[in-house]
């Protein structure tokens, strides 16, 4: 179906197809949210704390005509997700500081003028281990192979392979129990979009198609376990895990990237 209203909000299990005003909205959102993580490259240091990078963004947003998706969804009470070092997703931001050598991945979704902008980068905090930074380039080669595959008549077992097949290449871990889904006025929506599959598999992908590839790769393990909070996941293993994403939309040869950093920032180091 093509959706140019506000008469889909909910989920109703099937993939839309959107029109040209959704790529529109999408496109917007998409930068919003890129120049937020664009913003934060200076404050992302040691000593920085992961709340005032929080409010930082908060800020940004709400300056920018959005308001942060994340905030009051589902009951979580922050503007963004900080996950750092084996933290695979949905770290909550507050008092802990960053430290020198640690890798973080910032999520974030602006909701503005109804369209979400979700995206999240990984970010260095000072020297960081030759070890971790590969991870951190393996993981963005993996999300880009992953976006190589995603045009009309592949399929989302193509994207999954293409992602797969890298990360294992290296001996990494994909993890399984997260994947990207479809994403518009609704902050989650079909598809599901899985990291780990084989080619040829699942939906084909049409114009139209709006959602989320972000793969989360551990160095260990891909075996993850979720912390009391009820949001945090780490690694079971405690190994180190990163995690990049973008919002695309297919196109009629190919597919949009509405995510890219309009400063150039799109892998560390910035």
């Amino acid at each position: 179906m093509t959706v140019t209203s506000d008469q889909h909000l909910e989920r109703t299990g099937a993939i839309k197809l959107y029109g040209p005003d959704a790529f529109v909205g999408m496109r917007k959102a998409g930068q919003l949210a890129a120049a937020t993580l664009d913003m934060l490259v200076p404050h992302v240091v040691p000593g920085a704390s992961t709340g005032d990078l929080d409010d930082m963004i908060r800020n940004f947003m709400v300056a920018g005509g959005a308001v942060p998706a994340t905030l009051g969804y589902r009951g979580y009470t922050h503007s963004s997700c900080i996950s750092i070092n084996h933290v695979v997703c949905h770290g909550i931001p507050g008092e802990r500081t960053l430290k020198d050598g640690d890798i973080v991945n910032i999520d974030v979704t602006p909701l503005l003028d109804g369209w979400h902008g979700d995206t999240s980068r990984m970010f260095l905090v000072g020297d960081v281990p030759i070890k971790a930074r590969r991870l951190v380039d393996v993981t963005y080669e993996c999300l880009m192979l992953g976006i190589e595959q995603a045009r009309p008549g592949n399929t989302m077992g193509d994207v999954a392979h293409a992602i797969q097949r890298h990360a294992e290449a290296h001996r990494y871990g994909v993890v399984r129990d997260f994947c990207g889904h479809g994403v518009g006025r609704l902050f989650h929506d079909a598809p599901e979009v899985v990291h780990v599959g084989r080619p040829g598999t699942g939906p084909e992908l049409k114009p139209g198609m709006i959602f989320t590839i972000e793969p989360m790769i551990n160095i260990g393990k891909p075996d993850v376990k979720l912390l009391d909070d009820g949001w945090t996941a780490v690694t079971r293993d405690r190994s180190l895990s990163a995690q990049f994403e973008h919002s695309i939309g297919i196109t009629e040869d190919g597919c949009e990237i509405f995510t890219g950093s309009p400063a150039g920032f799109d892998r560390p180091p910035y």
